[in-house]
């Protein structure tokens, strides 16, 4: 390549990458995030056609980690080019991700986009390893087209999709904590064991009989605020669960 195309690539890079103005300092003058950032430049430049970025941000403070997640989506996407991008941070492979493989002991648990793999987890795994999740062991009481009921704790509880379980079957329902709210009247009844204010959310947990239930409950302000020992439901709709039928192999 000659040096009038070199050139090129470089300001086409940097113009990418808003690092114009850097150009001429030395790697010692930059900052972590432009240092990452001139290290994508250097793979820019080479055309390539896929970016392979093996836990990038790992070295980075949490806030510039979260600044150069969007960098680094930002960039893929003028420039066009398929990234595989390793991570260990759920948070960072749904922020920047069209579509997420989820990997354990070198076998994929699951490939889909965020949507699909947050929303319906395949199993309790990818469940428990991409965000937050309650897990509700029970059995099929009553099964109805696609839906039916689902004993658990003794209580009679709706779901919306059995997803292939049937009747007389044990199952386990995946329930997000910001999916669940707390009142007096709800579907599972148990005890507040913990209530800690976080700014734009509460955190609780509930005993319900013998499951240990975590609950988000967002707008704080028109809410009621339970306190340790305070009986409270924890309740939530039919669709806000996830069954993952047990099989037994």
């Amino acid at each position: 390549v000659d040096k009038a195309e070199i050139d090129r690539r470089v300001q086409e890079a940097a113009e990418t990458l808003d690092l114009v103005e850097y150009l001429d300092r030395k790697p010692k003058a930059l900052s972590g995030g432009q240092r990452q950032r001139v290290a994508m430049g250097r793979a820019i430049v080479r055309k390539p056609q896929v970016f392979l970025m093996d836990e990038p941000l790992s070295n980075l403070d949490a806030k510039l980690r979260v600044d150069m997640r969007s960098e680094i989506r930002r960039i893929q996407q003028e420039a066009g080019i398929t990234a595989i991008y390793v991570t260990h941070d759920q948070s960072e492979a749904m922020a920047i991700s069209d579509d997420i493989i989820i990997m354990r002991g070198g076998v994929v648990e699951q490939v889909g986009d965020p949507h699909a793999v947050y929303d319906r987890p395949a199993n309790e795994f990818v469940a428990d390893f991409i965000g937050e999740s309650n897990f509700l062991r029970g059995r099929v009481s009553a099964a109805e087209g696609t839906g039916g009921v689902v004993a658990v704790e003794d209580q009679a509880i709706e779901v919306a999709d059995l997803n292939g379980a049937q009747e007389g079957q044990d199952v386990t329902l995946v329930l997000r904590p910001e999916a669940a709210h707390l009142a007096d009247e709800g579907v599972l009844p148990g005890t507040v064991t913990l209530s800690r204010f976080m700014g734009a959310y509460q955190n609780y947990q509930v005993t319900c009989g013998d499951h240990l239930v975590r609950v988000t409950e967002y707008d704080t302000k028109s809410k009621h605020i339970y306190g340790v020992g305070d009986a409270a439901c924890v309740t939530f709709g039919p669709s806000d669960v996830h069954v993952l039928p047990v099989t037994t192999s």
